[in-house]
């Protein structure tokens, strides 16, 4: 055992079936013949093609740690090739998460969301793969506090010696493109001050405190990458469970509360994010409401045993209830907020477009009704 092994979700919004509801079959089989050559050449261990909403995901194990050049290609041809099928079969957006015509060394940066760890693979590795579509990368903030933070969630962060001290949080600015790290519970309250603005601070990995990594998240903003809005970040998140880590059921738990996440319909309205099976992670309803599902492996020298369809559980039965009534509530607001995004946050939608037409219709207040 003790075998070093990286794993690597990488995600793309390649071409809805139909509008942004979900994934054609041809481009998940088309993936998954491409993910078997590269398997066959002994490039990947092993792999799992999936998808939630209209993201294709690619789930990979390899040894050639993160952010390697080869395997960043591999996806990216992945991504490429599909898209050329979706465009011939006149899918929606194909291609619209893909901001570049050619590799350049690393996904980072030209559309798709990356998320990825290297680890020593322990006796048993349990890990949970998280991937969300209609929401940003800020959607994984109260979910990883709760599990790694939060005494309410995990009970082990009391009765555990093993995760009695806590954890590391490093902290992603977006917009400033700078980190920062917290240890908890010590500082919890300094960690609180940014992670609830979910726009622009994003937790990006917990450490355990002596420096293991327990979770990783995608941070790419698709909006801040392009300056204009080109879709949703769809993000993704890997966690490992037991022992030094949260349990299996304290990693599940935060989403049994439908908690609000930005994204939804035109990427402009907040919503409730409803944790579902892979077969019911195909948004409509006013193209949502977000969605989020979970795979959960086995680590076994590599290979990806499973996968287990973690929320297809009736226990997630009530969550999903709420979150159809909060969605009918956050609906009636229609165009008012607190259902559409503040204006701050729309400044990479479509609306400044419709604003600029009406711009020198604006004019100077009287005299008389100016503040003095």
């Amino acid at each position: 055992m003790n075998k070093q092994v990286t794993v690597s979700v990488i995600k793309a919004d390649i071409g809805g079936y139909v509008g942004h509801s979900a994934m054609h079959p041809g481009l998940l089989e088309r993936a998954s013949q491409m993910m078997e050559d590269f398997r066959s050449r002994r490039v990947l261990i092993d792999f799992h093609v999936t998808s939630c909403g209209d993201d294709l995901q690619l789930i990979m194990t390899h040894t050639f740690g993160v952010d390697h050049p080869q395997i960043h290609q591999l996806a990216w041809e992945i991504f490429r090739e599909c898209t050329g099928t979706a465009r011939e079969l006149k899918l929606y957006g194909a291609g619209q998460d893909l901001l570049a015509d050619a590799f350049s060394g690393n996904v980072r940066g030209m559309g798709p969301g990356v998320a990825e760890m290297e680890i020593t693979e322990r006796e048993s590795e349990p890990l949970l793969i998280f991937m969300a579509d209609k929401t940003s990368a800020g959607a994984w903030n109260l979910p990883l506090f709760k599990m790694f933070a939060d005494p309410f969630n995990t009970a082990g962060l009391i009765i555990s010696p093993a995760m009695h001290a806590g954890f590391r949080f490093e902290v992603h600015d977006v917009k400033q493109h700078q980190r920062i790290f917290f240890n908890t519970p010590e500082e919890m309250y300094d960690l609180l001050v940014f992670i609830g603005a979910t726009g622009r601070y994003v937790i990006k990995a917990v450490y355990t405190r002596e420096g293991e990594v327990g979770a990783v998240s995608s941070t790419q903003r698709l909006a801040l990458i392009a300056g204009k809005y080109v879709g949703k970040d769809d993000p993704v998140c890997i966690v490992r469970s037991q022992g030094k880590f949260p349990a299996v059921g304290e990693v599940l738990e935060p989403f049994t509360m439908p908690h609000i996440v930005e994204g939804w319909m035109r990427g402009s309205h907040y919503g409730p994010l409803m944790p579902t099976s892979v077969r019911q992670a195909t948004p409509a309803r006013f193209d949502g409401p977000p969605r989020v599902i979970c795979l959960g492996f086995q680590l076994a020298e590599g290979r990806l045993i499973g996968p287990r369809d973690m929320f297809d559980d009736p226990s997630f039965d009530e969550v999903r209830r709420q979150v159809n009534i909060l969605a009918d509530q956050m609906r009636r607001h229609g165009p008012f907020e607190p259902h559409r995004l503040p204006m701050d946050e729309m400044e990479y939608t479509t609306l400044p477009q419709v604003m600029e037409k009406l711009r020198d219709r604006w004019e100077a207040l009287p005299e008389t009704l100016t503040p003095a």
